[in-house]
């Protein structure tokens, strides 16, 4: 049985690039007041993990996964053709433009105005955010814009069995094909640490409430749950803009910067999405799930995994957590816009 969907979008988190503002700007100014602090934490390290973020994003990761119902593959056969459309944007379109998005702008456009020495690593953490497909707000978006519910899941399902797999392999490929050195030791334990543990500690905890409480019972912990999963995100970015905080506020246009590809491949991508499913005819209620998906991204793994390949005080850290900041305006723009032309998409072509 899939988890009930919100009837709407909750306030907070209809708010969350506000509370994300507020972070950032509490967090560079922390980080540029007691900048001893901030460097003691980003010492706390365990074979290159920096063990206060990487608590707090176990906080962060558990909760969302707890939401999906992997059993939900089964009903891929259904509607296989939006599911294939939306794995093929997120497993063969949207890695492979954000990298060339990021040698375009990074490498090129905006070079001279940003660290020379942080170039690579910004466009490691463009890359680290488009390999990771979206794994919990999107049954929000999907909720707002009338998806079907059953597609959702199962295609979040399909998703996060394929991220198990693939996230390492593409980000590794990407990374070596943009010159960038490929740490696989720590990328491997990354994905073990931040996909595969925590997908099988969700996959555990929910069969255990279900078979003990059942859906009443998940639906319960997942309402405990959602607050302290925002406040963990929340307290990240403070610690990582404390990190940054004096290079942010030497040269406050990167985020701006580093905001430009990821805002371009968010319509590219989901524009792509949509025009497929509309040429395969695929229904509006799937095709605008689909679309959802396809554009937007699983930040707190990408914010997780670039800290642990490069480090809390890295471009490439920064570069992720510019996804959180504008990922809720611009998906919201998205919903408006497929639901705005559902009768332009249901017209015959």
């Amino acid at each position: 049985m899939p988890p009930a969907q919100p009837a709407r979008i909750g306030w907070f988190e209809r708010y969350l690039t506000l509370w994300v503002a507020l972070c950032i700007v509490a967090g560079t100014l922390f980080g540029h007041a007691w900048p001893g602090t901030f460097e003691a934490l980003g010492r706390q390290e365990l074979a290159k993990v920096n063990l206060p973020v990487a608590g707090l994003i176990w906080l962060m990761i558990i909760p969302m996964l707890l939401k999906i119902d992997f059993g939900a593959m089964a009903g891929v056969r259904k509607q296989w053709k939006g599911i294939g459309v939306t794995l093929f944007i997120n497993w063969a379109v949207k890695p492979f433009s954000m990298a060339l998005l990021g040698w375009i702008f990074i490498r090129h456009l905006f070079a001279a105005w940003l660290p020379a020495a942080q170039l690579d690593s910004y466009v490691a953490g463009l890359i680290l955010l488009a390999a990771a497909p979206c794994t919990a707000m999107v049954f929000v978006w999907s909720n707002l814009c009338g998806g079907e519910p059953n597609f959702t899941l199962s295609q979040v399902a399909v998703n996060d069995a394929i991220m198990v797999v693939a996230f390492a392999p593409i980000v590794g490929l990407l990374l070596g094909i943009s010159a960038i050195t490929v740490p696989w030791d720590t990328l491997m334990l990354s994905v073990v640490l931040y996909i595969v543990v925590p997908v099988l500690i969700s996959i555990v905890l929910r069969r255990f409430v279900l078979a003990h409480g059942g859906q009443d019972a998940l639906q319960h912990l997942l309402a405990r749950l959602g607050p302290i999963s925002l406040a963990a995100l929340l307290l990240t970015l403070v610690l990582l803009f404390g990190f940054q905080g004096q290079q942010i506020l030497a040269q406050p246009l990167i985020i701006a910067m580093l905001a430009v590809p990821i805002l371009i491949q968010v319509y590219l991508n989901a524009g792509l999405a949509y025009l497929l499913n509309r040429k395969l005819r695929v229904p509006h209620c799937v095709a605008a799930p689909s679309a959802l998906i396809g554009a937007s991204n699983f930040f707190e793994l990408a914010v997780a995994t670039a800290v642990g390949l490069f480090g809390v005080h890295s471009g490439a850290a920064l570069a992720t957590v510019v996804g959180v900041l504008i990922e809720v305006p611009v998906m919201l723009s998205v919903v408006r816009i497929v639901t705005a032309s559902k009768r332009w998409y249901e017209a015959p072509i």
